[in-house]
């Protein structure tokens, strides 16, 4: 009775320090990053994602994003995107609050910046009913490579996705 006992807690205790594990995120193959910046007019912008890597990948060919397809862009949870005040984006009206990040390569260096009402879930978990807005944005090339997708805002409400060669940009006021 002893030997069940003993046994069933030590896999009590091997079981609990995997979900803590699990747990921490960043041990994961993409692990979390924190994109933020305060703009002129005191608007605070977050960018809270988690960070694929290339590993020898092509972009559009063996990760995404693919052409007309919705992205998460990031990995893992959708990524978020939260503004502490009223902002526009490519001077569109986007209410303070926390939104899931997503977009689509239109092809020609353009992309559609979706904003999302549902933010809080997997990154795959997309709807498009749930849309608060989308926005148009240019893509270009960039002259480095980044192994691991970025987000940078600039103070001035420049947005920036770069991963790879691949510059997605926007910009909020």
């Amino acid at each position: 009775m002893k030997k069940l006992f003993l046994l069933s807690a030590m896999a009590g205790l091997f079981f609990a320090s995997t979900a803590c594990a699990q747990q921490d995120k960043s041990k994961r193959p993409s692990p979390p990053a924190k994109a933020t910046a305060t703009l002129a007019g005191g608007a605070a912008v977050t960018i809270d994602y988690s960070q694929p890597a290339l590993k020898g990948r092509t972009i559009g060919k063996d990760v995404e994003p693919n052409a007309n397809k919705v992205w998460r862009a990031g990995a893992n949870e959708a990524t978020v995107f939260e503004v502490s005040k009223d902002v526009t984006v490519e001077g569109k009206a986007l209410k303070a609050g926390k939104y899931g990040l997503y977009m689509i390569d239109k092809g020609n260096n353009n992309f559609t910046v979706i904003f999302s009402n549902k933010w809080n879930v997997w990154g795959t978990v997309y709807n498009e009913s749930d849309d608060a807005l989308r926005v148009d944005a240019k893509a270009s090339q960039g002259s480095s490579s980044e192994e691991r997708l970025t987000y940078t805002v600039g103070n001035d409400g420049k947005v920036t996705l770069a991963w790879g060669t691949l510059r997605v940009v926007f910009h909020v006021k």
